[in-house]
């Protein structure tokens, strides 16, 4: 993690500080007709902002974390679970599109559950992460709705186009008639 925090930081000062942006697009991921999604990431100085504070809080938390859990015979699940989180959080803020942005929400939501349920003999601990999970459920409901209303609107989900388009389009949108 530790790693990953300087790798951001120097990102910061190449991309962050010079105010240009970087998209790579890895390769096609969804392709149904004219709906087409690509797997990529796009690096602007927000989203390594919002990058250097997500790996340099995960840092500390995992740097914690290894001394509060060295007693634990199941610290090995905790630190996955850790670690998936950050993946997410970056999978999340990196995204190019409303969709894979979407996965990394998802992934958020799943790996809260598994870290707040980590204790799973608690029946409180059991308790809390199915609520975190509900309370999710209905986030993800609001997000799927304004994803669809995008694409609806604007026949597209990638952000570059989505920006590019915003601005001169209709603002107006019937929903459910």
């Amino acid at each position: 993690m530790g790693l990953t925090f300087f790798c951001a930081l120097s990102c910061f000062f190449s991309i962050g500080l010079g105010g240009d942006s970087v998209a790579i697009k890895l390769g096609d991921w969804i392709t149904c007709g004219l709906f087409e999604i690509n797997w990529g990431f796009l690096f602007d100085p927000l989203s390594i902002s919002v990058i250097c504070v997500v790996t340099g809080v995960s840092s500390l938390v995992h740097m914690y974390s290894i001394g509060y859990m060295s007693e634990d015979p199941h610290r090995p699940r905790f630190m996955c679970y850790l670690s998936l989180f950050t993946f997410f959080m970056v999978i999340l803020v990196t995204a190019d599109n409303l969709v894979q942005m979407f996965l990394g929400w998802e992934g958020i939501g799943l790996t809260s559950y598994l870290l707040i349920g980590f204790w799973y003999t608690r029946i409180q601990a059991n308790k809390a992460a199915i609520k975190a999970m509900l309370v999710n459920r209905v986030g993800d409901l609001g997000l799927a709705l304004g994803i669809a209303a995008a694409y609806a609107q604007y026949n597209c989900l990638d952000y570059a186009t989505l920006f590019a388009v915003a601005p001169t389009a209709n603002d107006s949108m019937v929903f459910f008639g």
